[in-house]
């Protein structure tokens, strides 16, 4: 059995990382991805993550530059051996970064991809999702042991939102969903042939980054085919303030 997991920080941790920290280690994670290690450069939090998990294998994920200069990178911690790693930032069309990974599991070699997509415009976001989709040899997908997580900053229609979702968003000024709400780039994963590891099982827990009151849910954890057969369990972590975003964490069995 391993654990897969994806959370995003909020701002590198920050005065909340010892929490973020006991947190994690509470539910020892296998395999870690994170997005928003904002001024992780030096290696200090990284460092300490992978020592405090005991996760040996510990890389950074560098982001593009945003606006102000700041970069939201991501991190990719692992107990299992990292046999590849290539990291994509073009600042272009991506939003922050995009790394592509290969996973020894005993004779098994899993594939993987984390991700953090552009946080305002759903059009920016299917760009990403089709590189995800470029980067995958045709025909190896369905029968091949892949895994996509991170913030993918988009809305899933296989999540039960309100029929007033749109109403509410107006309401609250939130407009990176786009107004009417815009699903295209989760459909569009789907329609490839990503299961939702979250909707595998009955679905408990589900929003993982509500705003001004509102569940709504960017965080994922997405399997192709086969390996979605080996998903044991899949839940949205509970929160004490550790960050904006909930945990997904996922158990192959």
């Amino acid at each position: 059995m391993i654990k897969l997991m994806t959370f995003n920080l909020l701002m590198g941790g920050e005065e909340r990382f010892s929490a973020q920290i006991r947190m994690l280690a509470q539910h020892r994670p296998d395999v870690l991805m994170l997005q928003e290690c904002l001024h992780w450069e030096d290696g200090q939090r990284l460092g300490q993550l992978s020592e405090a998990l005991e996760l040996p294998h510990a890389h950074l994920l560098k982001a593009r530059p945003r606006g102000s200069g700041n970069c939201y990178h991501g991190a990719l911690l692992s107990r299992l051996p990292i046999a590849e790693l290539t990291v994509y930032h073009n600042p272009a069309w991506q939003g922050h970064f995009l790394a592509e990974f290969e996973l020894l599991w005993g004779e098994r070699r899993l594939r993987g991809f984390t991700s953090h997509f552009d946080s305002h415009n759903e059009n920016l976001r299917f760009v990403e999702a089709r590189f995800v989709a470029s980067r995958i040899e045709a025909g190896a997908f369905h029968s091949g042991d892949y895994f996509l997580g991170g913030d993918l900053n988009s809305l899933s229609p296989l999540d039960p939102y309100p029929a007033d979702l749109e109403a509410l968003l107006r309401e609250n000024l939130i407009t990176k969903y786009h107004l009417p709400p815009r699903f295209e780039v989760m459909e569009e994963l789907a329609n490839f042939g990503w299961r939702d590891g979250l909707h595998l099982r009955p679905l408990r827990r589900w929003a993982t980054s509500p705003r001004k009151g509102i569940d709504l849910r960017t965080d994922y954890l997405l399997f192709s085919p086969k390996l979605a057969e080996s998903v044991a369990e899949c839940e949205v972590l509970p929160l004490a303030g550790e960050s904006d975003h909930a945990p997904v964490l996922a158990m192959l069995a």
